[in-house]
């Protein structure tokens, strides 16, 4: 008889496996001082394109001194308990209802965290009768909650309407069989790659097809459409979605989730989200912060005017220079090189200690062998001289890797 964690010895996972010399430096790495463009890592400052602070509302003053504020006047633990109990507050509600009005649903229901609300969603909506039709570059909030789920899954071809149709073709057939529904799920904008799902051209199927459409718009929210209302605004079919979800974690640079739709469905998640139901709520001073934050966000258009100037310089750039940034149509921008897993850490390392860049670096298991995706988030809080400096050091180390300059070892910055 063998002991539970005895097999984690010798496997601890696909990333995990290279935890004695990523601990601290590929993975878990600590950046420290202010959040903005410039932060310091390992006594270094470097530019910074890995975290989402899209409108730079991170380090805002007017949002520094609400977060401040609520902290002195409610403390972190009021309210107490579940929200469904003893954890609603009218600023809550405040909170639900200024969403809801912002992404023109009818009503809005708060969510502890993103990931966690996500996957409870899919879970709450569909069982064994029903089929969930969704992309396959779906975020992993989604893939878990399918696991959840007793549902029949389909999945189609990323962005691919012919493959998105044969789907459903199978998924109709299917219901006629058990007499349930049809769940598609979408993303506004797909987070690794950056480009938009195709939501308007979903939404004329539903003419042709009878479904309800989810769509995870945690890239979309703050940053696309006239007024940051996500994907949905911007391809003018906003109606058509059933179920918008969002994160806090990205514009909002805060911590919870919003979904929002009608007020059957909502107040269905409200009764019925194991993930709320049996959780704390939120506490008071992440409310109030994120009623200013959405404040700012409404109040404040040059704030997205900022990201998206900022975004397509650097993506121009870098199209200029010859990189490939794939098809993205967001501020999110993937650069696509070859390479291997050392090849990759080794450039990684040289960005970071030789030109003072640290952007995010995906590599296999995540996507397949051969291949690195340099990844940056720009923001309204980065400068024109950033984004040079950037292009510069990223012409250093493509023509070091086309060259095979990098050792075929994986260097210990643990």
């Amino acid at each position: 008889m063998a002991d539970l964690f005895e097999k984690f010895a010798k496997n601890r996972g696909s990333l995990g496996q290279y935890q004695d010399k990523a601990h601290g430096y590929f993975s878990f790495p600590k950046l420290e001082g202010q959040i903005a463009n410039k932060m310091i890592f390992q006594g270094k400052e470097r530019v910074i394109w890995s975290l989402n602070n899209y409108l730079g509302l991170a380090n805002h003053p007017e949002v520094r001194k609400a977060d401040a504020d609520a902290t002195a006047n409610f403390g972190l633990a009021y309210p107490m308990g579940a929200r469904l109990m003893s954890g609603n507050s009218t600023y809550h509600e405040q909170l639900e209802n200024e969403l809801a009005a912002f992404v023109s649903k009818p009503d809005a229901f708060l969510l502890n965290y993103g990931y966690q609300g996500c996957a409870s969603i899919v879970d709450a909506l569909c069982g064994r009768r029903d089929v969930i039709v969704y992309d396959a570059e779906s975020h992993a909030c989604i893939i878990d909650g399918l696991r959840m789920t007793t549902a029949h899954r389909y999945v189609f071809k990323h962005n691919d309407m012919e493959d998105f149709e044969k789907q459903m073709v199978r998924a109709t057939k299917m219901i006629a069989e058990t007499g349930g529904g049809i769940l598609v799920i979408t993303e506004g904008v797909f987070g690794m790659a950056g480009d938009q799902g195709k939501l308007k051209e979903i939404c004329d199927l539903k003419s042709k097809f009878d479904f309800r459409l989810m769509v995870d718009d945690a890239h979309g929210f703050g940053t696309m459409g006239e007024t940051g209302a996500g994907v949905g605004e911007l391809q003018g079919c906003q109606d058509g979605i059933d179920i918008y979800f969002s994160t806090f974690a990205k514009s909002m640079a805060s911590i919870g989730a919003f979904v929002a739709g009608s007020k059957d469905i909502i107040n269905y998640f409200r009764y019925n989200l194991r993930s709320q139901i049996y959780a704390k709520t939120l506490p008071m001073p992440i409310v109030i912060g994120n009623l200013k934050r959405l404040e700012l966000l409404r109040s404040q258009p040059q704030l997205k005017a900022k990201l998206w100037e900022n975004a397509l310089s650097l993506q121009s750039k870098l199209k200029e220079a010859g990189f490939d940034i794939g098809n993205t149509n967001s501020p999110v921008t993937p650069v696509y090189m070859h390479g291997g897993v050392m090849e990759a850490a080794n450039l990684t390392v040289d960005m970071r200690e030789n030109y003072n860049i640290f952007c995010s670096i995906v590599v296999y298991p995540v996507i397949p062998k051969g291949h690195i995706i340099l990844r940056l988030i720009p923001s309204a809080v980065h400068t024109e001289e950033d984004i040079v400096e950037t292009i510069e050091a990223f012409k250093a180390v493509k023509h070091k890797l086309d060259n095979k300059l990098y050792p075929n070892e994986i260097p210990n910055m643990s």
